[in-house]
């Protein structure tokens, strides 16, 4: 796949400022991801991974997502063949992220304390520092996208996990479940993307 860009931390929050709601219950920031399949609601854990949670804020407050889709399902009946399934949909909208974007910092889940758990959102990636707008949720527990000497990726760093799905782990679900096989993918992908992308909306933040 091409490779990655994302948004340096400079000016987060001037960018994240449009379409930000805000909540009363003292919780941490979410994000309403609305699909066509319907919402996703995530929890964003800026607690714990704060670059990666400004850089999703970043991108969903200047509109970078609205218009993307869910393009890609990982199961067991299409897995690749030189690696196990992943049992995660991967959506965003583009690889260059906003203009001017650079390579955030990598924030691993031995750091954070999250793990790659039924319901995480984490984040799409090349080599480490190349995460952008691309980002998966897990459907199942896959311990082995998490950092460490058993992940899947041969660098040890694993993925960055930022959030949890708290509301709509249904539709999440729906997605996953969609027909795929696209010939027009990315070289080896072929059999994981969706014959139709699920559209993203839009996806607004509320803050507390």
């Amino acid at each position: 796949m091409r490779r990655l860009f994302a948004l340096a931390l400079a000016g987060l929050s001037a960018a994240c400022s449009p379409d930000t709601a805000t909540r009363d219950d003292g919780a941490l920031p979410r994000a309403v991801v609305e699909t066509s399949l319907g919402a996703i609601t995530i929890e964003l854990r800026e607690d714990a991974a704060p670059v990666t949670v400004a850089n999703f804020i970043a991108h969903a407050g200047a509109g970078h997502l609205d218009g993307g889709s869910f393009y890609r399902t990982s199961r067991p009946d299409n897995a690749r063949a030189d690696a196990p399934p992943m049992y995660i949909i991967q959506g965003g909208h583009s690889f260059d992220g906003l203009p001017g974007a650079e390579g955030i910092a990598h924030e691993p889940t031995e750091e954070t304390g999250l793990s790659h758990v039924r319901g995480a959102v984490s984040m799409a990636r090349d080599e480490v520092g190349t995460a952008t707008t691309e980002f998966f949720i897990t459907i199942n527990d896959v311990p082995g996208l998490d950092s460490g000497p058993d992940g899947r990726n041969p660098d040890g760093a694993g993925y960055a996990v930022f959030g949890a799905v708290v509301d709509g782990m249904e539709v999440v679900e729906a997605i996953w479940q969609q027909p795929a096989g696209r010939s027009d993918a990315p070289e080896g992908f072929a059999s994981q993307f969706l014959v139709e992308p699920v559209r993203i909306e839009r996806v607004r933040i509320e803050r507390p």
